[in-house]
């Protein structure tokens, strides 16, 4: 099934769409899909995550992320490689994301010289101890939800997406504001079996990079813990002509140079 990557926007991939009238919701998220994965055939990012708990007290991550995709709307792997803190240092974060089934996820812990492979019950797990989840990387399926247009005006499709399979994850419901000029997601609101809104993922800025809008800043918000978490990305580059052999078992260990530099 394809994955809809409703704003997490972790991890900068986008590219323009036109509006077209009458569209249904699921047109509208399979749009949004593309334009939140596809950008370009691959990429590259330095990201800063600030996580900030309910007392004030910070944790800082740096990692490099790249991305390579088999073809629009297909198969795509992601490699994200830690350089700070020293706790966090060399360990990477692999996944190999797939349309159809359940993606694949190894994550190698530098300090031990361990490689695990995450399952695919443990996708809504905090992602380092952040207010992301795994899942966030690589996005939930379209084919997981059922989607509804719940309202729209002339800047915004406004989708409400309830799970089909309610016992997998810990939300009722999440809406999603997806931006009708280029079918980015905007905003989205998680609501817990008290219809209670206890999630919120933004992208707070969004700037134009080789002709492609990226979200540069993103925060999720925890409102039941109080914690945040804000991504920041830069030296951001599409289309660099990353090899497959990079997103595979042997690089876990030995990083590649595309991810150290």
């Amino acid at each position: 099934m394809r994955k809809f990557f409703v704003l997490t926007a972790m991890f900068f991939l986008f590219s323009p769409f036109t509006a077209a009238a009458g569209m249904s919701a699921d047109e509208v998220v399979h749009r949004a899909n593309l334009v939140s994965y596809y950008g370009g055939d691959d990429g590259k990012a330095l990201a800063k995550m600030t996580i900030t708990d309910a007392q004030g007290r910070k944790r800082i991550r740096e990692f490099v992320i790249l991305r390579r995709d088999e073809k629009d709307g297909g198969d795509q792997n992601f490699y994200i490689y830690f350089k700070r803190p020293s706790d966090v240092r060399k360990m990477v974060f692999m996944v190999h994301k797939h349309v159809k089934g359940d993606d694949d996820r190894w994550l190698y812990l530098a300090k031990l010289d361990l490689v695990k492979r995450i399952a695919a019950s443990d996708k809504r797990t905090s992602f380092v101890g952040s207010n992301f989840f795994y899942e966030d990387v690589s996005g939930r399926g379209e084919g997981e939800d059922t989607h509804k247009i719940a309202k729209e005006d002339d800047k915004y499709y406004v989708i409400d997406n309830i799970p089909k399979d309610p016992a997998a994850v810990e939300f009722v419901s999440y809406r999603v504001w997806i931006r009708k000029k280029d079918f980015m997601p905007k905003k989205a609101e998680y609501t817990d079996k008290q219809g209670r809104i206890y999630r919120v993922v933004e992208a707070l800025e969004i700037k134009d990079i080789q002709g492609i809008p990226t979200v540069t800043r993103s925060r999720v918000k925890d409102l039941n813990s109080g914690g945040q978490t804000v991504s920041e990305f830069k030296d951001i580059r599409y289309n660099i002509g990353l090899k497959n052999s990079i997103f595979t078992e042997r690089y876990l260990r030995r990083p590649p140079r595309e991810a150290r530099r």
